[in-house]
């Protein structure tokens, strides 16, 4: 079992950075695949990126896709998100997951709110 904590969050204007975090708990962060994902008021969860245990596969939305760069740190049990060139549409709550191969995401963090002003 792994708990989540995301970190990171906050307000920023359009254009501008945020890097988040995602500390995970257990010895066995690096088996997992870690993705994030994010909420808009008023909207479904989307995914936005995801991370293999090794750190060399990586996945984005098309939305996100040039501007969002998801890493990991398997020492640290950390993986980050950071956004660049962020826009108002990108205002959400951000969610770190994890998962093994081939299985649903089981495990969730408690998010962390991004708003971005225009």
């Amino acid at each position: 079992q792994v708990q989540l904590v995301e970190s990171g969050g906050g307000l920023v204007q359009t254009g501008g950075s945020l890097r988040l975090s995602c500390a995970a708990s257990g010895r066995t962060f690096s088996s997992y695949i870690m993705g994030w994902f994010r909420q808009a008021p008023g909207k479904e969860r989307e995914f936005v990126a995801r991370i293999s245990w090794s750190g060399d596969g990586t996945n984005y939305a098309d939305s996100v896709k040039g501007r969002f760069t998801i890493s990991r740190d398997n020492a640290k049990n950390t993986v980050y998100l950071q956004m660049n060139s962020l826009k108002p549409e990108d205002t959400a709550v951000y969610y770190c997951a994890a998962k093994f191969p081939l299985m649903e995401y089981s495990y969730w963090g408690q998010g962390t709110q991004v708003t971005v002003s225009s």
